[in-house]
């Protein structure tokens, strides 16, 4: 079965990319997207990993962007590793220098944490920050460090840089990688027919159709925008592993998806070198 989007230690997940690996496989996945946020170095790990086992590792990347000034994130599938680095590398500055923003407005109010120095890659996130609240003792849940300080227009939320669906799109087409919107329904700044058809002029290729927070209506909504407008589909549970406090918001292969739905991806890849 098909798994398009999971996250490891690199970003957000709390598995590092062998234990995903591992997970996977007893969950039955014989396809496995990591697509940590902004970095592709958990790939190298998770290929090592998935040699001996009969699991393909599917590389791919979530990148972060903006849109109506809310955050934006699109799936890139098959990129060149060489051509995405260094912009990748700039991305991954300005996550490091937006945690530690993040870190000096939680300070001002009252609640001083620290992260662990950024090394070999490893891509800083607000879920970092919501788990050294909760080692802290601020909070009882890393929800609770959403809900009070760092989701959007909280105290201490700090945007991303400014970089647009076109920018996003424009880089992963460049570097070869399919790009697919994220979890359409999770975002929120503005309707998503809106959203698509833009997204669409600037040369998206795909939907992740099948996420845990799309309603079965949603789902047949996308399903409907992506025969209308030609569009891959995915899908993945956006695992990120265990949760530091006990809280499963998905499990992997949840969705039971079809290999199927891989070769065409695979297909634009190819028609994109």
């Amino acid at each position: 079965m098909l798994e398009l989007h999971c996250h490891t230690t690199y970003s957000d997940g709390t598995l590092t990319p062998t234990e995903l690996v591992e997970q996977a496989l007893a969950a039955g996945v014989r396809a496995l997207a990591i697509t940590d946020h902004d970095t592709m170095s958990g790939w190298p790990e998770a290929i090592a990993a998935a040699e001996s086992v009969a699991l393909e590792i599917v590389p791919g990347l979530e990148l972060s962007t903006v849109h109506n000034g809310r955050s934006l994130h699109i799936l890139g599938f098959y990129p060149d590793r060489e051509k995405l680095q260094q912009p990748l590398n700039e991305r991954l500055q300005g996550r490091i220098d937006r945690a530690q923003q993040t870190l000096d407005k939680l300070a001002a109010l009252g609640y001083p944490v620290e992260l662990p120095p950024s090394t070999g890659g490893m891509a800083p996130g607000r879920p970092h920050i919501a788990a050294a609240l909760l080692k802290a003792g601020y909070i009882k849940t890393c929800q609770e460090a959403f809900e009070r300080w760092i989701g959007e227009d909280k105290p201490a939320y700090v945007h991303y840089e400014k970089f647009s669906i076109q920018d996003g799109i424009n880089l992963l087409r460049s570097c070869g990688a399919v790009p697919v919107w994220a979890h359409p329904y999770l975002f929120r700044g503005g309707p998503v027919e809106t959203v698509l058809k833009e997204m669409v002029e600037a040369g998206l290729m795909g939907v992740e159709v099948y996420h845990p927070h799309h309603t079965p209506h949603q789902v047949q909504k996308l399903e409907e925008f992506c025969a209308e407008y030609g569009l891959l589909m995915t899908g993945g549970s956006d695992y990120h592993g265990p949760s530091i406090d006990g809280k499963h918001s998905s499990h992997l292969n949840q969705f039971n998806l079809s290999l199927e739905l891989l070769e065409p991806i695979k297909a634009a890849a190819q028609q994109l070198r």
